[in-house]
Order: C-alpha cells, then structure tokens, then sequence
C-alpha cells in the first residue's frame, strides 16, 4: 500500500527516527545525535556486550530499527530502538510488538551462545597448536572462566547482559488511537489471583489527534508539521491557525513530509519545490483558491443547465399550442413531446378531465 510505504521510509530517516525516541524517552531533549545511529546488515552488525566480550546482532524485524548509543551520567549505553509506521489503527499493536522484542531478545541469547561456543572452540585449537596435553577440563586465560552446567545449558552466561529494546508506533491518522493500549486491556481477567500472575506489556503509541500542540512542539524535525497538519486536517478553522502560528516552519517542509501529509490526509497540493523544501503555506493558499475558481464554475453551469432547462420548458408550450390549434388531439402532443397528458391540457387551456 502506498501510504505504508511512503510512511515507513520516512520514519526510516536517521533525523525522523531520532526526534522520535528523543520525544519519546528525552521529553524532546537531544539526547540521541542522528549520527551516532547505526542500521546494518544483521549479519555483519555486532555489538560487544557482557564479561567475556560476547557479541549481538541487530536484526532488523520492525519497519525501522537502528541502534542506538546513549551517552547518560558519562557512561555510554547501547539502546535498540523499533519503530513502527501505521496507517490504521491496529487492535493487536500490543501482541505485535511484544513479539518484535522478544524476537530481539531471543536473537541477543542465541548470539551470546554462539559466541561462547567460538571462543570456547578457539581455545581449543590454540591449545592444540601450543602442544598443551588435555587433561579432561578445560583451563582458561586469565579473566575467563569455565562454564557451570546451568549456563552451559542456556549459553547464556551469568555476566552477560540484554540490550533494551524499545519499541514506538507512530500513527499517521487524524483520529484518535482507540485500540488497546497494552496485554492487559486485550483481556478480560477479573480473578486477581491471576492478573497478578500476568505479565503486562505497554504500547507505546505517538498519536497526533491525542497530544496537545505543546506536546508535538517537542518534535525538532519535520515530522513537527506532519503531525500537526494531520491532527487538524478535519478542521479547516483550526488548520488555517496552526499554518499562521507556525508559518516560518510551514514555509520549508522538506518533500518527504510533504508526501506523508498528502497521502495521509488526501490533500492534493500543488507544490512548487525549491532546493528540497515547498512553501505548504502558500501550497494550501492557492488549494482554497482553486477550490473557490472551481465553485464559482460548478454554480454558473448550475445556472446554465437552469437556463436551458426554463428555455425547452417554453418551446413545448409553444409546440403544444400550435399543435392544438392544427386540430391534433392532446394526448399525441403530449406522447410527441414527452410529457404527461394532464400537463399538456393546462399548457392549452383545458381544464384537467375528473373522474
């Protein structure tokens, strides 16, 4: 579908992935530097991690997923951000990105055990080219450790840490998110016993028609604008107010926003591009102009089928007095000429017949 699509690049842009998890998770503070982000192949991306240097992959399952390096209280963090692009509402949003996560974090487990099974498997063959004699249990380097049976089992060893993944669905739509906001709201539970064995999962949702103008002023790029067209978009009023409040930043919207606003919200506008931007505010000015040119024209035809229709109106009372005064009967005037005998008596002068 081409509104997924258009949707989905968009948000897969560096500077529109980071606005929104600094929005998200920052409160609009730039924490996350565009720059720092990182989207690979997830064969070739590898992240070192946990007490032995033990290495994941990001593995790309959502509509954008980059990695992220945080730098907070002077020490740097890794996050694994997601982000999906809606159209629609979704009503399983909740279960869907639950499973995205998890699918992460069962990759990030069976990326640690292959990667202690390669270190463990490279020990070996360098004991062997050194001559060293087995003798039954493995001897590691200094700073390493054998594996005990429970972390054998798992290949996930105690030292070893996930990265956090988050998750953010960012709805294109004017109304607002009505589906279910977490696990919990998918169920109807009223044991207590057993909601307190249930463990939840939160979505989290950016949706425009549910956040204040203070709050889509946080945004830094132009998805800002996107969302703020699209929350008004069904309410001209409103809209002409928020192109005059934030008319400089209207007046350069990069192409790719543009596209999103328009497939999203049905608009048609003719943009005329300079160097990547379109003045939106003039774009929607010369909208409301055509839309006026197009009335005018649509109420004078009106007025000319009006016209014509009183002008042949006239020619068949004419034609139907002439016929009348030929002698001819009424009811073959009125079957020539198409309308109602009752009609055409008045049209002559003859009082309706009664029964």
């Amino acid at each position: 579908m081409k509104a997924d699509t258009i949707t989905k690049d968009y948000i897969s842009d560096r500077e529109i992935f980071s606005d929104v998890f600094n929005y998200y998770i920052y409160g609009g503070r730039q924490v996350i530097i565009p720059e720092q982000l990182e989207e690979r192949d997830p064969t070739e991306i590898a992240i070192p991690y946990g007490a032995d240097g033990a290495a994941v992959p990001v593995q790309k399952f959502r509509d954008a997923q980059k990695l992220c390096a945080v730098m907070t209280d002077g020490k740097m963090e890794y996050v694994i951000c997601g982000a999906e692009a809606q159209a629609r509402i979704h009503n399983a949003m909740a279960v869907r990105n639950n499973l995205y996560d998890a699918l992460e974090y069962a990759g990030q487990v069976s990326e640690a055990a292959k990667s202690h099974r390669k270190a463990r498997q490279k020990e070996r063959e360098q004991k062997q080219e050194s001559g060293e004699e087995n003798t039954g249990q493995e001897s590691t380097e200094e700073g390493k450790k054998t594996p005990d049976s429970h972390e054998f089992l798992s290949g996930f060893w105690n030292g070893d840490r996930l990265i956090p993944s988050v998750t953010v669905t960012i709805y294109f739509g004017a109304d607002e998110w009505t589906g279910p906001r977490s696990l919990l709201e998918m169920m109807e539970v009223d044991d207590p016993k057993v909601k307190a064995c249930l463990n939840d999962y939160k979505l989290h949702v950016i949706a425009p028609a549910q956040m204040s103008d203070e709050e889509i002023g946080k945004l830094q790029s132009s998805l800002r604008e996107v969302l703020l067209f699209i929350k008004y978009s069904k309410n001209k009023e409103e809209l002409d107010r928020i192109l005059r409040e934030n008319e400089e930043r209207f007046k350069e919207v990069e192409r790719r926003a543009v596209d999103v606003i328009e497939v999203m919200t049905n608009t048609q506008l003719k943009c005329e591009e300079r160097e990547g931007k379109i003045d939106m505010c003039q774009a929607i000015q010369e909208m409301k102009m055509e839309a006026e040119r197009k009335g005018e024209l649509r109420g004078e035809l009106r007025g000319e089928l009006r016209g014509e229709q009183k002008g042949e109106l006239k020619k068949a009372q004419e034609a139907a007095r002439n016929f009348y005064n030929l002698g001819i009967e009424v009811e073959k005037i009125a079957q020539g000429l198409g309308y109602a005998v009752e009609t055409v008596k008045g049209w002559v002068g003859l009082r309706p017949e009664r029964n």
